[in-house]
């Protein structure tokens, strides 16, 4: 059984959300759960409570072992970019591009 966990509209980027994601993919959600724990990202903050909300969907089905879920996949996708302006010098402006990311975690009972 799969079991997810969508976490839309983060403000980060994803491209450093998918460098955190690499390290966990495929790992118990225990393991996981600890590498997390020690990493000095934001990123790493956001996705550990995605994933325990994932833990969380999970729990709430009936028969569903938690000490058994698997990180199946962990996927960051590109959300709206907010646009904005700064100043600069002789009176011009550059345009400043916040992204957003959509974080999705899946969950599983084995890696099969």
């Amino acid at each position: 059984m799969e079991f997810r966990a969508v976490a839309k509209y983060v403000r980060i980027s994803p491209r450093k959300v998918r460098m955190i994601v690499g390290t966990i993919k495929s790992k118990p959600v225990e393991a996981g759960l600890d590498i997390l724990k020690f990493m000095p990202q934001k990123a790493a903050a956001i996705v550990e409570k995605t994933i325990r909300s994932a833990v969380a969907n999970a729990d709430q089905h009936s028969g569903v072992d938690i000490d058994a879920l698997v990180i199946r996949n962990i996927s960051a996708d590109q959300g709206p970019t907010l646009k904005r302006f700064r100043a600069r010098a002789r009176g011009r402006g550059t345009r400043i591009l916040k992204r957003t990311a959509h974080i999705t975690v899946i969950l599983c009972d084995d890696l099969a």
